[in-house]
């Protein structure tokens, strides 16, 4: 690797200036050391990679792989973590059902199609949201009033949960989430309760079947005629509903977020709604939050990337957010162009194991985005953009709140 071994590995996540930057380091580490030796929050050592091309590498080649990182040698993320995230009960179970099998029982439906389907509802919601948020009056945080309880509503209705359950959720999602607040003892309870949630759940789907995903998996086969287990389904449904809320509810808070810390971006995309998603990728691409953490894989046999070989038992950190801004992948980099085209950003991973819901964000992203421009055209930040602030330590990096007036 580019990194000497004598040198002392840098701590990660690595801490940008204000909740809208990328961290100062990432260009240096692109041009000087594009793998970079990290510690992990549980004290772990791995590889960081920040430039795009390795990136898209490690999350395609099949040598490098997220199943490895069960693997006895494979770095923890987190101290509470000691048997690492990927050996959880819900990461085995859906590794038992095998990673093709899965997706392709689960992702015929979140077609592209689909998504479009649900767009008039969602935009309905967000309505809503707007016309109780105005009622509450200025300033209103946009977090509380719009950016996390739409993917809650939406996520809810496609697996026929009760929306009423979505402060427990939080709560499940925080402890899976958090990098150093939970014990693994706290950890494996917060599973446990969260299965025995949704086995409860599926049973009543079982018996009274509706016309939501859960229980269209509960009636569906893959292509030999084989159903998922009692075990798959319980993960299914615990990692859409996690990732279904989690990661959208910061994505709409942040592109609000950029798109008014420019006045000139808003007042583009009011005289041109055409934008909306063509912007909607742009800050995909330009956020530097919106991937948290990044990904992990397992490195099973010695591979070549830019920063030279990478040995066989490493575990790597794949910065999507720091690939997104890398300057030779992308003319003028950290500006944010709205008009920008192509744009084959990694915000939602790359390879057999990129984000399976990346249609439902997206259709999300937009419905939302337009029922603003729409509903509050002169929506404007309350607070100085330097002063807003995220959640740290948590595999992603929200904002905390998002104060707007209008």
């Amino acid at each position: 690797m580019t990194d000497a071994q004598g040198t002392e590995p840098i701590s990660y996540p690595i801490t940008a200036p204000t909740a809208l930057e990328p961290p100062q380091q990432w260009a240096e580490l692109r041009q000087k050391c594009p793998v970079a030796r990290v510690t992990l929050p549980s004290g772990d050592e791995a590889a960081l990679l920040t430039r795009y091309q390795d990136v898209r590498t490690a999350l395609s080649d099949p040598r490098l792989s997220r199943e490895g990182l069960a693997s006895p040698d494979a770095a923890r993320i987190s101290a509470g973590d000691s048997e690492g995230i990927f050996s959880s009960p819900m990461a085995k179970a859906l590794n038992a059902e095998g990673h093709e099998r899965w997706r392709r029982m689960v992702g015929k439906w979140f077609t592209a199609k689909r998504m479009s389907a649900l767009r008039p509802g969602m935009e309905a919601m967000a309505d809503q949201l707007i016309d109780d948020m105005r009622e509450h009056g200025r300033p209103a945080d946009l977090v509380t009033h719009l950016a996390f309880p739409l993917p809650v509503y939406v996520i809810c209705a496609m697996l026929g949960v009760p929306e009423s359950d979505r402060d427990a959720f939080k709560a499940w999602s925080d402890t899976f989430l958090n990098l150093t607040r939970y014990t693994r003892a706290e950890t494996e309870a917060a599973y446990q309760d969260f299965a025995g949630y949704m086995s409860g759940l599926i049973d009543e789907k079982r018996g009274a079947p509706g016309d939501d995903l859960l229980s269209l998996l509960l009636a569906g086969a893959d292509a030999e005629g084989e159903p998922m287990s009692e075990a798959g389904l319980v993960a299914t449904g615990q990692a859409l509903l996690l990732a279904g809320h989690e990661t959208t509810a910061g994505f709409i808070a942040m592109m609000t977020a950029h798109l008014l810390s420019d006045r000139r971006r808003w007042e583009r995309l009011l005289a041109d709604p055409s934008l909306i998603r063509k912007a909607v990728e742009e800050v995909l691409r330009f956020d530097p939050n919106g991937s948290g953490f990044g990904m992990l894989r397992y490195v099973h046999e010695d591979t070549v990337l830019s920063g030279g070989v990478v040995p066989r038992g490493t575990t790597v950190v794949c910065s999507m957010a720091a690939a997104n801004r890398d300057e030779s992948a992308w003319e003028n980099a950290d500006d944010m162009d709205l008009g920008r085209s192509p744009n084959p950003h990694l915000a939602f991973g790359a390879g057999p194991h990129s984000c399976l819901g990346q249609p439902l964000a997206r259709t999300e992203l937009q419905a939302v985005l337009s029922v603003m421009l729409r509903r509050l055209p002169t929506l404007d930040l309350a607070v100085d953009a330097r002063d807003l602030r995220r959640h740290e330590g948590l595999l992603t990096t929200p904002l905390r709140e998002l104060p707007v007036t209008w």
